[in-house]
């Protein structure tokens, strides 16, 4: 799916079934505790944490696709084409780091 898709997919939902947007404090916010969300799962299952019993049925996907969601949403409402920010994004990677990590003797395997 195109990434303008989901943002158009999203804009649809909202005004079908969220009335409207939070606004983009509110947005900014919900962002973090779903990234909170995410982190807790990381550093239980693939960290140094125990997982608690309670947390082995939280779903790793369901966490990532909540972050995007709300990207999208503030996205949305700061008018930001995210697939246009997102191939300028990754042009200026590719263009800034084309040997960076590659020639990076720490990410050399044995």
């Amino acid at each position: 799916m195109e990434i303008s898709k989901a943002q158009k997919i999203v804009d649809d939902w909202i005004k079908k079934y969220g009335v409207r947007y939070f606004d983009e404090l509110t947005n900014t916010a919900i962002l973090m505790e779903e990234v909170g969300e995410l982190a807790r799962i990381m550093s239980r299952r693939y960290g140094e944490q125990s997982e608690k019993e309670s947390d082995k049925n939280l779903n790793l996907a369901d966490e990532i696709a909540d972050i995007l969601f709300v990207l999208i949403c503030i996205s949305n409402q700061t008018g930001v084409d995210l697939e246009s920010a997102f191939n300028k994004n990754m042009e200026k990677k590719t263009s800034r780091d084309q040997t960076r990590h590659i020639n990076n003797e720490k990410l050399k395997r044995d």
